[in-house]
């Protein structure tokens, strides 16, 4: 049975932990705060206090980690205690160049590496829908890809670092899409029509997208407690920004929509992205989609 040690129990990690425990693979959960870990324990999957304890013996490490710098922190803490030839599978959402730095640590250590950041949020994570985006060697992929499966649909993009290349593109239209649907629907509101009335009839065609059904809906409903985050969203904008500009790249758009994102940077890091709707409506004073009361973290 492959042993697998999952590191980072969070919004998006605990549910993917639990649909590896619960497809009967053996699981260490470690996270910083042990009680979280701990909370997966009805799961099936064994609750790991030390993070030398969890990778210890694992053939497969997985992390979902809230940003490069703490993949690599965590990284280097448990590298002593990881095996020879164990694949680490990073589905935290880092820079391209993290991910390269992560490959050549692991190599050097005689392990090997795997990026694979998802898509597909909380309800993805919960339903083992995500889509799953991964940069590595076919023969490390073919190795993990029944692990994968368990979570999501995945699929290999490239080499390593490509998977932080796909979800980059990802997250560009993601956030680009949640402005524009947040935009449409307040543009109903203000002149006149039925912002909900307006979803609907549109759903059907070319606009069309899975924001509009699911973003949208929270938006009318006014929810934005979170699945995607505002401060991971924004970071994900900037690392876009940031490989555009190592590509020698100007891309307008997401340079719009980070400005956007940055307006609520301090004010509602924590929110649902579709907080969107938020930062457009602070530019517009007098105008609010609905009559709900905001539902916030």
């Amino acid at each position: 049975m492959t042993t697998i040690a999952f590191l980072g129990i969070g919004l998006m990690g605990r549910p993917m932990a639990a649909r590896l425990a619960q497809a009967g693979f053996a699981v260490r959960a470690w996270n910083r705060t042990f009680a979280k870990a701990e909370a997966l324990r009805e799961t099936g999957a064994e609750p790991a206090a030390d993070l030398s304890q969890a990778v210890q013996g694992a053939q497969v490490v997985i992390s979902m980690l809230e940003a490069g710098p703490v993949v690599g922190a965590v990284l280097k803490a448990a590298l002593p205690a990881l095996d020879p030839g164990a694949i680490w599978i990073d589905m935290s959402s880092t820079r391209h160049d993290e991910a390269l730095a992560f490959d050549a640590t692991l190599r050097d250590h005689g392990s090997r590496f795997v990026d694979a950041p998802v898509s597909g949020g909380v309800g993805g994570a919960e339903a083992g829908t995500l889509a799953i985006m991964a940069g590595a060697d076919q023969a490390d992929f073919d190795q993990v890809a029944a692990i994968l499966e368990a979570m999501g649909r995945p699929q290999r993009v490239g080499p390593v670092g490509s998977g932080q290349v796909a979800k980059l593109c990802n997250q560009l239209i993601v956030g680009a899409t949640l402005n524009v649907v947040a935009e449409a629907l307040l543009l109903a509101e203000a002149a006149g029509a039925d912002p909900a009335a307006v979803r609907e009839a549109i759903r059907g065609g070319f606009a069309g997208s899975r924001i509009l059904e699911v973003h949208g809906q929270r938006m009318l409903e006014r929810n934005f407690v979170p699945g995607g985050q505002v401060k991971s969203q924004l970071k994900d904008l900037r690392n876009v920004l940031a490989a555009a500009q190592a590509s020698g790249l100007t891309l307008p758009v997401t340079e719009l929509v980070t400005r956007q994102y940055a307006t609520i940077e301090h004010s509602l890091p924590a929110a649902d992205h579709a907080a969107a709707l938020l930062a457009l409506e602070q530019m517009n004073p007098g105008l609010r989609l609905g009559n709900s009361e905001d539902q916030l973290p």
